[in-house]
């Protein structure tokens, strides 16, 4: 019977072996890569189509394959996907106690109760809510993952947000940018996803001013 996962893996060993450019690379060296693909998934969720999803997932899947086979010859610590998959599925079982272990959640928020024991069991060595929160993620979903972790210790933005004409600097400026972003938070919107959908639209009126003119400017 086919097993595409295993198939796609094999593929990869293969392309690392015989390809020189592939062979090179290293594990930092695909970030930008790995950060591309992350986003064509976002683009093709919020506005592509089934077809769009599958193809960009492959890719992404195809640098988690990426970065396993660059690990498993690692002459430290070496990994593999099987390792990597293994890892995924004890991870998931013990956050899922109301599948797996006989726990009961009913709603969204006992099921996130649940996750968050679990996770906090795992992450023990942790001293702050902020532990494992990268500062490379965007900034819009920086600052909001941020103040949703400083929620839980009482903590939200310290400076009232200036509004209009009372924004004179750029330090006026993150202020503003950072009580929209706590606004979202606490109404359960996404900033990120709001910003990206309202620049798609001045992208498409951009594209219908261009086509209506004939007119590009370079």
């Amino acid at each position: 019977m086919s097993d595409p996962l295993r198939e796609a893996a094999e593929t990869m060993r293969a392309v690392r072996d015989r390809c020189v450019w592939t062979a090179q690379m290293t594990h930092r060296e695909l970030v930008p890569y790995l950060v591309e693909e992350s986003a064509e998934v976002v683009d093709a969720v919020e506005a592509g189509t089934a077809a769009d999803l599958r193809e960009e997932l492959g890719d992404l899947l195809w640098q988690v394959l990426f970065h396993a086979e660059i690990a498993s010859r690692s002459s430290g610590e070496p990994f593999d996907i099987d390792d990597v998959a293994r890892g995924l599925t004890e991870k998931m079982v013990r956050r899922h106690p109301h599948v797996f272990a006989g726990e009961t959640a009913e709603t969204p928020d006992e099921v996130l109760v649940l996750w968050n024991a679990a996770k906090a069991a795992e992450k023990r060595e942790r001293r702050s809510v902020l532990d494992g929160v990268s500062a490379h993620m965007p900034p819009l979903a920086h600052a909001q993952k941020v103040l949703g972790r400083a929620r839980r210790v009482g903590v939200g933005p310290v400076v009232p947000a200036p509004v209009g004409g009372d924004i004179r600097s750029e330090a006026d400026l993150g202020d503003a940018l950072l009580a929209l972003v706590a606004l979202a938070g606490e109404r359960g919107w996404d900033a990120e996803r709001a910003l990206r959908e309202r620049v798609r639209a001045v992208a498409a009126d951009v594209r219908r001013a261009e086509a209506e003119s004939g007119d590009l400017e370079e």
